[in-house]
């Protein structure tokens, strides 16, 4: 138990601050009110520092839940920048003229709180040991979405995406519980370290196969992965830009760290340091249609929203590549470590996402709604020049642009796939790249090379400074972050170590206990016939 409590620390930081932020945030005091943000600020730092001393568990991945809750810290801290003025604008506006402040009309506390309940079940996830521990963790992470997706403005567009997200989420959670239903049939056990030990002394029997496949596909709607991507673009063009941003971060982190235990489970080291043939399979299918799908659907959007939408299923297409590599060989180095470069992809996409939508996040029309056609970007850089350098600078990191942090992320996926033999994979990966630059030179094009004069509507700077900071902060990191690259690089390989079962009897199935029950029985039955025949 105290082993277990050494590790949710960083989990009960944050719970106590969202008890806080429900209740700041109703406040009427406009002072108090102004205290959410910060409450939430100094909890993930908290959280941050309490995640660089957890210490290692027993299990598949003993090292990966300080890398993973900091890399969930950090990039949190950017995107609680980003949140700022995303509800409650109209409220604060009527209370500057005399209106008084009325409660029941705040959002602030609700979805401050569900951003911390988001980010919670994100860490949880990275401690899960168990099928239902991890089932909890990423339905933790995901419900306060939905809410956060309807109340973030005052659109109706908000509350169809909402809809939708939640529908198909539902959908999602259905299909990957019932999997781990059947994985619990199969193996008697809802542990994940037990599950593996009886698949690795047993094999994986038919039953326990069709569940993990399940798992899998479903699961697979977290990450915005083919056939569960359908919902991405109308959701995040729903969406106000700094929920979008936390959508292509938060449930995606947390599908990938449900992928890798689940899979762990079956072992990568199987079959020639391959997952067996079936998941092998299904996830090599997932990979090309995945990135395939992404990349040539984004290249029709003109909203910039859904241009980022069909990136971030293209993306996760990439880290799948990661996914199917696995660990590699025991002490192996880094370019051949799939899982490394998965957990350092997690953090470069972080960075750079935020930074994108930071930049839509600080333009507006002049009704108040947020930039987002190609036309509103046009020729920013010459009229909101931090803007449109920061718009610049983390659309070519996510392309992959050397030297920029993206391209050192990408090159761990290629080289991966390249040491685990997946050739085909990593033609069709490149092949994907080529197509992705289409879309993203695009981009950098317009508000770079355009004439802001050209049938461009007229933008606004929004009011909201933190958002622009946000995306300084992202652009930065995008650049420099790759001067102290090697420290992060060598925190995702430790991360990334895995321990895999060995076969022999399963670790839930002690006999030696067994016969001392047995023992028990028989001894007390002498007893209760002893105490008859007196």
């Amino acid at each position: 138990m105290n082993e277990k409590l050494a590790i949710l620390w960083p989990e009960i930081f944050l719970f106590i601050a969202t008890c806080l932020v429900m209740i700041t945030g109703q406040w009427p005091s406009r002072a108090i009110r102004h205290l959410t943000p910060w409450i939430c600020a100094i909890a993930l730092t908290v959280a941050f520092f309490a995640a660089m001393s957890s210490p290692t568990t027993q299990g598949m991945f003993p090292a990966i839940v300080p890398y993973a809750k900091m890399l969930i810290a950090g990039v949190g801290m950017l995107i609680l920048l980003l949140l700022s003025g995303t509800v409650d604008r109209e409220l604060e506006r009527e209370v500057d003229n005399g209106k008084a402040f009325s409660s029941i009309r705040s959002n602030r506390g609700e979805f401050y709180a569900f951003f911390m309940f988001s980010i919670t079940g994100l860490m949880l996830t990275a401690s899960a040991d168990d099928l239902i521990w991890l089932f909890l963790a990423l339905e933790l992470t995901s419900l306060p979405t939905y809410i956060m997706v309807a109340i973030s403005t005052n659109e109706k567009k908000s509350l169809e995406a909402a809809v939708k997200y939640f529908f198909l989420g539902a959908l999602g959670a259905a299909t990957f519980l019932y999997g781990f239903a059947l994985i619990y049939g199969s193996a008697g056990s809802t542990n994940l370290n037990e599950i593996a030990q009886v698949y690795a002394t047993n094999g994986i029997s038919s039953i326990g196969m069709i569940g993990l496949l399940i798992a899998v596909i479903g699961i697979s709607f977290k990450i915005a992965a083919v056939p569960m991507h359908f919902y991405t673009p109308d959701v995040y063009q729903g969406a106000a830009s700094p929920v979008a941003a936390m959508l292509a971060f938060v449930p995606k982190t947390a599908g990938f760290l449900a992928l890798m235990f689940i899979l762990g489970t079956a072992g990568w080291a199987s079959n020639g340091n391959h997952l067996p043939v079936e998941l092998e399979a299904t996830l090599w299918i997932m990979a090309a249609l995945t990135m395939t799908v992404g990349n040539i659907l984004a290249l029709l959007q003109s909203s910039v929203k859904r241009i980022l939408a069909y990136s971030s299923i293209a993306h996760s297409g990439y880290m799948l590549v990661g996914l199917i590599a696995g660990p590699g060989e025991a002490g192996g180095p880094f370019y051949q470590n799939g899982i490394a470069a998965i957990l350092f992809y997690l953090l470069t996409y972080g960075v750079m996402t935020v930074g994108v939508f930071a930049v839509l996040a600080s333009l507006e029309h002049r009704n108040g709604t947020e930039a987002d056609d190609i036309n509103d970007i046009r020729g920013l850089c010459k009229s909101q020049p931090v803007l449109g350098w920061t718009l610049v600078i983390c659309v070519l990191s996510m392309l992959g642009f050397p030297p920029l942090l993206g391209f050192l992320g990408k090159v761990g996926l290629f080289t991966s796939g390249i040491a685990a033999g997946q050739y085909a994979l990593i033609v069709i990966l490149g092949i994907n790249s080529a197509i992705a630059a289409c879309y993203y030179l695009r981009l950098v094009a317009t508000a770079y090379i355009d004439d802001d004069s050209k049938t461009r509507p007229t933008i606004y700077p929004s009011p909201f400074f933190m958002r622009k900071i946000a995306g300084v902060i992202s652009a930065f990191a995008v650049l420099f972050l790759l001067v102290f690259a090697q420290p992060l690089v060598n925190g995702a390989y430790k991360a990334s170590e895995y321990v895999p079962a060995i076969a022999g009897e399963p670790e839930h199935e002690d006999h030696h206990a067994q016969d001392e029950i047995k023992d028990n029985d028989e001894h007390a039955s002498n007893e209760v016939a002893i105490i008859t025949n007196d």
